[in-house]
């Protein structure tokens, strides 16, 4: 006759958190750049002056966002390759 056999799994310990000081604090907060200029408004059918975030999008294309000041439209402007 066959007996059977259970299987069990020693415990794992959960991985120790490393102390607060052995965190890299030495990097400096690096400020968003921005892109101040004219933006064409969608809805209101006209050109904003708007100060906006620049971004680069997933093909490497830097774009300045912002919010239209009249409406509250996102506006986006294409700048061009990073």
């Amino acid at each position: 006759m066959c007996e059977a056999v259970a299987l069990v799994r020693p415990r794992r310990e959960p991985a120790a958190l490393p102390a607060d000081d052995q965190f890299d604090n030495s990097k400096e907060a690096v400020m968003a750049e921005t892109w101040s200029g004219e933006f064409y408004c969608v809805k209101c059918k006209e050109k904003r002056e708007a100060e906006g975030e620049v971004r680069v999008n997933d093909k490497g294309t830097r774009m300045a966002k912002a919010v239209c000041p009249v409406c509250g439209t996102n506006l986006n402007r294409i700048l061009g390759k990073a």
